[in-house]
């Protein structure tokens, strides 16, 4: 075999063999094994089966002679970039149904805060140049709440509500205007479901798929407390993306996500900082796993995310309002 032949089907085939696990898992569905936490990459196959088609096809058409590998090749890389085109495109196209001319615009912030860890000043700096109407808080004790408070927390979001706790489970929310109605979720890692400016929401902190027992648990809890209720607002670390089935559930009983509905495109938030390693080496943020997920009360005129310190997750900021 000729040095450029190989130096052309060794780089491809590795991005197929990347790509094509990441395909069949998305295709498949599973909810159990390591299969369900390749789900969540399920963006990252897109510029890979690009790049394929875009050095196979055109060296299909220059070669003479046998031509059947590129043939297959091309083929397979044409099909993958389509497939995921398809279940990306929601991300970039589509109708965004705009609020009432007479809406107020809100924001929404949720952190997950990596049991404390995460640079709680700079979030309050965050959420008080955003000027936040509500703050969603995943993983926070005591102690960060009250350097929150100490920050200045109080001045923007003088109202919370929720429950401390050390390691993973402390989901805290923190509003411009008074909650009321507070109930516990039944969930493992911390769950509220609150009114607040005559919207209902649930903040929310299922599970990891580490799990998958407890992950599948938890968010049939969280939709059937959706369902049940009307709520407005679903904001969290939901350990999940649009590609995983459990969340698609969730869509299918009147939610949207904020950035799909906005048409922001993809907006990993995790892993960040370089927090969590493969081999040795630190991932990049490509999952997106954070999500405010809004009912049909409710528009959506922009969202983005922003590293935060200290912390795996990127924070979610999103500007909402009435239709």
């Amino acid at each position: 075999m000729r040095r450029g032949t190989v130096a052309l089907w060794v780089p491809l085939l590795a991005l197929l063999a990347a790509a094509l696990p990441v395909t069949a898992v998305r295709l498949l569905e599973p909810e159990a094994g390591p299969a369900v936490r390749l789900v969540a990459f399920t963006p990252v196959a897109l510029p890979a089966y690009a790049v394929v088609l875009g050095v196979a096809l055109p060296a299909l058409l220059r070669r003479r002679g046998v031509r059947s590998p590129l043939i297959v090749l091309s083929l397979v890389a044409a099909l993958g970039l389509g497939l995921h085109a398809w279940w990306f495109a929601p991300m970039v196209l589509g109708p965004n149904p705009p609020p009432s001319s007479e809406a107020d615009p809100f924001v929404v912030v949720t952190a997950n805060i990596y049991g404390g860890e995460g640079d709680v000043v700079e979030l309050v700096r965050l959420v008080s140049s955003e000027r936040a109407d509500l703050l969603v808080v995943a993983e926070a004790n005591s102690a960060t709440v009250e350097r929150m408070e100490s920050a200045g927390l109080e001045q923007v979001l003088p109202h919370r509500t929720g429950a401390p706790a050390d390691g993973l489970g402390g989901t805290v929310v923190f509003a411009r205007e008074p909650v009321t109605g507070e109930r516990q979720l039944d969930t493992r890692l911390g769950g509220w479901r609150v009114e607040v400016s005559g919207l209902t929401l649930l903040a929310v902190h299922p599970m990891a798929p580490t799990d998958e027992a407890a992950w599948r648990a938890d968010h049939a809890t969280i939709r059937a407390e959706a369902s049940a209720r009307g709520a407005d607002l679903v904001v969290g670390d939901l350990n999940a993306t649009l590609d995983h089935a459990v969340l698609r559930r969730l869509l299918d009983v009147g939610y949207r996500d904020a950035a799909e509905l906005a048409n922001a495109g993809w907006q990993p938030t995790w892993p960040a900082n370089g927090l969590f390693e493969v081999l040795g080496v630190p991932l990049p943020t490509l999952a997106a796993i954070d999500h405010v997920l809004v009912g049909e009360r409710l528009a959506v005129l922009g969202t983005r995310t922003v590293e935060l310190a200290g912390t795996d997750h990127r924070v979610l900021v999103a500007e909402l309002a009435a239709k």
